[in-house]
């Protein structure tokens, strides 16, 4: 045998180093046959370290936005902070003021009747228009997206970046108002929640969809929650309402999943792999609340 067979023998023997294209084609080498499938084989990625644990929630939250609704993350129309279409400076701004938000739907003669949205950017030029000079509302309004209900986020996600709007009028099936949705809502479905410095002391879990229908964030606090709804859960096990849901469950469950707890009905809007996020809780009899917690 030649020595360049020789070395060639012996340099075959040593131990070969998988490039990354030979790892990702390991990682996909048994096709998924459907969602569950590939969830699991991301999530076995995740445990052998292939990929990030947050970028595995961030897929995670991409693939249960295709599965989510506007109604499912909206901000209900009992929560608007809104204008009024007649109104003056001196009569709305505190109100854009206190509540720090940065667009805000305009109404005419009542919540159904929305005029289009206030960007608060645009009234910085109100600083340079001389004393006595009227206000028209229509000059500084921009149009309303409207989309209903059933609008799926990921749909809905793609019209924001497509259109470059931040704001959408959801109305349910008779034209009605709904509520509003943002583009920060969706975003928040996949990367987690979104805090700016406005966030820093907003303590709103709690949004009432219906008389009996709720959405609840699952970090709220036990006790809060006992607060709102009347209960009494027990925080000696747990924090949040999420751990006692999670119990229940008896593992991470998927998006759409249900559990009855005590005299309460759970359903998971969002989850990723290892935690929940937001809960819908509909409760046998109404609560009424004069605000929101």
């Amino acid at each position: 045998m030649s020595d360049q067979h020789e070395l060639a023998r012996e340099g075959s023997d040593k131990p070969h180093r998988k490039t990354m294209r030979e790892w990702i084609g390991d990682l996909f080498s048994g096709e998924p046959d459907n969602v569950p499938e590939l969830l699991e084989m991301l999530q076995d990625a995740a445990e052998r370290q292939l990929i990030e644990v947050d970028a595995l929630n961030m897929i995670f939250g991409a693939l249960h936005v295709s599965d989510m609704h506007a109604r499912d993350i909206m901000i209900p129309r009992s929560a608007l902070v809104v204008v009024q279409e007649d109104q003056q400076p001196a009569e709305f701004l505190p109100t854009v003021i206190e509540s720090q938000h940065s667009r805000f739907p305009v109404t005419g003669d009542d919540l159904d009747d929305i005029k289009g949205i206030l960007h608060a950017k645009d009234l910085l030029p109100l600083l340079l228009r001389e004393s006595g000079t009227r206000f028209n509302m229509k000059d500084s309004i921009r149009p309303a997206a409207v989309v209903p209900e059933s609008k799926r986020l990921n749909v809905l996600l793609e019209e924001f970046r497509t259109n470059r709007i931040h704001m959408a009028l959801v109305v349910d099936e008779y034209g009605q108002t709904s509520g509003v949705v943002t583009i920060e809502d969706v975003l928040e479905q996949i990367v987690g929640e979104i805090e700016d410095e406005h966030d820093v002391d907003d303590d709103s879990f709690v949004k009432q969809i219906e008389a009996c229908s709720f959405h609840v964030k699952a970090t709220t606090e036990i006790e809060d929650f006992n607060e709102y709804f009347g209960l009494n859960f027990s925080d000696d096990e747990f924090d949040t309402i999420g751990g006692i849901v999670l119990q229940a469950f008896g593992h991470v469950p998927e998006l759409g999943e249900t559990v009855e707890i005590e005299s309460l009905r759970f359903e998971v809007l969002n989850a990723d792999s290892r935690r929940l996020r937001l809960l819908r809780v509909d409760t046998p009899e109404p609560i009424h609340h004069d605000s929101q917690t």
